[in-house]
C-alpha cells in the first residue's frame, strides 16, 4: 500500500510547525491571502520555513493573486510547491516556473475531469468543499462526486479531522490530505495534539 502524503495548512506560528514536523507531516502549508484568519505576512513565512527540516515542504497558497504578490512571496519565502485556490487559469498558474497544485471546489455538478485537463500543468487536483470564501472552512463535500480516473495525483481536502481521516483515506485512496481547521484549537493555532492524531489516523488507515 502506498503512503498517503500529509499537509498541514494555515500555520502561523513557530510551535506549530515543529510539532507538525515531529508528528510527520511532509508539507506545511502557508496562507498569503489577507482575508484568512490564517494570513501570514512573508517575513513571518520565511522565519516559520526556517524552522523546515530537509525533506518537508513549504507550500504556498494564494487566492487570484496579483502576479507581483507571488513574486514577492518567492523571493522572500523558500517555498518548494504553488496552490492555487481562485479562479486562476493554466497560464496564470504556470508562469512562476514553480510547481503548482489547483484546487477544485466540489458541489453537485462540477465536471473534476474537464477540470483536471484544462490544468494540464498541475501536479495535482486537491479536492475542497464549495464554501463561501476559499478554504479552510471546516465542511466535508460529497465524497462520491469525485469521479474514477482522474489523471493527476489527487489531494483530498475540506473539512478532514482526526476522526474522519481514516475513513476517507481508506474509501478514496488519495495521493495526499490536507488539513487546517480540523487540527486546530482556534482558526491559525493548531493543537498538536489532534495534529498528531490526524497523521496517526492516516498511517493506521495506510495500513
Amino acid at each position: 500500500m502506498s503512503r498517503t502524503r500529509i499537509k498541514i495548512c494555515g500555520l502561523t506560528r513557530p510551535q506549530d510547525v515543529r510539532a507538525a514536523v515531529m508528528a510527520g507531516a511532509d508539507a506545511i502549508g502557508f496562507v498569503f491571502y489577507p482575508p484568512s484568519p490564517r494570513n501570514v505576512g512573508f517575513d513571518q513565512a520565511a522565519a516559520l520555513a526556517a524552522e523546515l527540516p530537509p525533506f518537508v515542504s513549504a507550500v504556498g497558497l494564494f487566492v487570484n493573486p496579483a502576479p507581483a504578490f507571488v513574486q514577492q512571496a518567492l523571493q522572500q519565502v523558500p517555498l518548494q510547491l504553488l496552490q492555487f485556490h481562485g479562479d486562476e487559469s493554466e497560464v496564470e498558474c504556470a508562469q512562476y516556473g514553480r510547481p503548482w497544485i489547483k484546487a477544485a471546489r466540489v458541489r453537485p455538478g462540477i465536471d473534476l475531469v474537464e477540470f483536471a485537463f484544462r490544468h494540464p500543468g498541475a501536479r495535482g487536483i486537491l479536492l475542497d468543499a464549495f464554501v463561501d470564501g476559499y478554504g479552510g472552512g471546516g465542511k466535508t463535500f460529497d465524497w462520491s462526486l469525485i469521479p474514477d480516473g482522474l489523471s493527476r495525483p489527487l489531494v483530498l481536502s475540506g473539512g478532514l479531522d482526526p476522526d474522519n481521516v481514516g475513513e476517507a483515506v481508506r474509501r478514496i485512496r488519495p495521493f495526499a490530505v490536507d488539513v487546517s481547521s480540523g487540527v486546530e484549537s482556534a482558526k491559525g493555532i493548531k493543537d498538536a495534539a489532534k495534529v498528531a492524531a490526524f497523521i496517526a489516523g492516516v498511517r493506521d488507515a495506510d495500513g
